[in-house]
């Protein structure tokens, strides 16, 4: 079964599932994908891997942290997870843009899925913050397709020390 609990972030309130003990989703409240949280319990309290997930993400707030050490296990398709794995190797503090995720995505013997495509795979990740998809930019280095609003991936991307991109 999913348990659920609330996260608090200086970016707003958080909504964080796990089970057996993996989280398999962090989500800010009113993002897009948000989950229907029907069938999971909700933990008032923060115990086990909540309040290692709260521990560290105010330590990524507070800027002593820049890797997170929890355990992950979110669910997608092949593609969108091959996409979430390569998303978790852009350092803290860096950024990629779409096309440069599809050309590290393409297979050996064929060209690179389209950037729409792994854009699609990005806007889908499950973990806010965790899988650090606020890294990603367009090719013209604008801010696009956050799915929990380019206010807070902007937020994100300053708090990493990332001032170069365009709004």
């Amino acid at each position: 079964m999913i348990q659920y609990c609330e996260i608090i972030s200086p970016l707003g309130k958080m909504l964080a599932a796990a089970r057996d003990d993996k989280l398999v989703g962090l989500w800010f409240y009113g993002q897009k994908y948000f989950p229907a949280t029907s069938g999971g319990s909700k933990k008032e309290t923060q115990a086990g891997i909540f309040a290692s997930l709260q521990n560290q993400l105010t330590e990524y707030f507070a800027r002593k942290r820049q890797v997170f050490d929890l355990p992950l296990a979110p669910a997608g398709s092949p593609f969108r997870m091959q996409t979430w794995l390569l998303l978790q190797k852009i350092p803290f503090g860096e950024t990629v843009t779409y096309g440069e995720l599809a050309t590290s995505l393409a297979a050996p013997e064929g060209k690179p899925p389209a950037a729409q495509a792994v854009g699609s795979a990005v806007g889908h990740n499950p973990l806010s913050i965790l899988i650090p998809c606020h890294r990603v930019l367009a090719k013209d280095g604008k801010l696009t397709g956050y799915a929990g609003g380019l206010d807070k991936k902007a937020a994100l991307l300053q708090l990493e020390g990332i001032h170069s991109f365009r709004s």
